[in-house]
């Protein structure tokens, strides 16, 4: 496979693959084995959501971390079939849950220290690791890393000397969307190695029992944001009717980067 960077973005592309520009953002049109494939020889990862990608046009650290991901996938079942309904250039949806299934087949990240897993908490982290401990998969103490609560501006020295020490071939981040892409460019851009580093978001959650449980036809259907809302009213309802705000500025810039606007303090 023949893979090159572009100038700017450094987004992979392959000859069995290509690459759709969705709000100006360039979404892998390819299969979830060619997404693992690819950022697997090392870079960054991404899964954007409808609640974060409406913000584009005024949250520049967000907007910085997908146009320097390496591979980003559509996992937004609202933003996939926004563009199929106003597009001729169709596009398959890879939700992140099933590309999380997928990367945990790989043997490279089921030998224990070869991934690194960053945390969102203590009580995610214990639910997280019991998880992958009955899919048979061990991560010593070492390779946990329990995430501080990240500002506007992303500098942990900690992680980086952890990171730079062991060296481990994956880094896995599943924090919250917003800030685990920003922590991955941040990542790509200090390490003095490159890793393969996959921001999963809350796609482990789903599977551990710490969010709510998805199953698979659910997340098929694109219904995995009404068990969300479900669970928890209070929190995930305002998030997702304000991501209607999604299909406004789809229809107005389709393919195109929507212009930055002054970020509100």
């Amino acid at each position: 496979m023949t893979i090159f960077r572009a100038v700017e973005g450094s987004i992979l592309e392959t000859q069995h693959g290509h690459i759709q520009r969705i709000l100006g953002i360039p979404f892998l049109a390819g299969t979830v084995d060619e997404a693992v494939r690819l950022v697997n020889r090392g870079g960054l990862l991404v899964v954007p959501a409808a609640p974060a990608l409406k913000d584009l046009p005024r949250h520049s650290g967000y907007r910085e971390a997908l146009l320097g991901a390496d591979v980003v996938i559509p996992d937004s079942g609202f933003m996939v079939l926004i563009w199929n309904l106003i597009e001729n250039k169709r596009i398959r949806r890879i939700s992140g849950l099933t590309y999380l299934r997928f990367l945990l087949t790989q043997p490279e990240v089921r030998i224990p220290g070869n991934a690194f897993w960053i945390m969102a908490g203590e009580r995610s982290a214990e639910r997280n690791l019991t998880w992958l401990a009955r899919q048979d998969i061990t991560v010593p103490a070492e390779s946990v890393y329990l995430a501080p609560m990240y500002g506007t501006h992303i500098d942990d020295a900690g992680l980086i000397e952890r990171l730079e020490r062991d060296r481990p071939q994956h880094v896995i981040v599943t924090i919250g969307g917003g800030t685990q892409e920003r922590l991955g460019l941040y990542l790509k851009k200090t390490l003095a190695y490159t890793p393969a580093i996959h921001c999963i978001g809350a796609a482990i959650a789903f599977l551990s029992g710490d969010q709510v449980c998805i199953p698979a036809w659910a997340d098929k259907l694109y219904v995995g944001w009404l068990f969300r809302c479900i669970s928890q009213p209070k929190r995930y309802v305002p998030r997702y009717w304000r991501a209607r705000a999604l299909f406004g500025l789809m229809l107005k810039y389709r393919s195109e980067l929507p212009p930055l606007e002054p970020e509100t303090r």
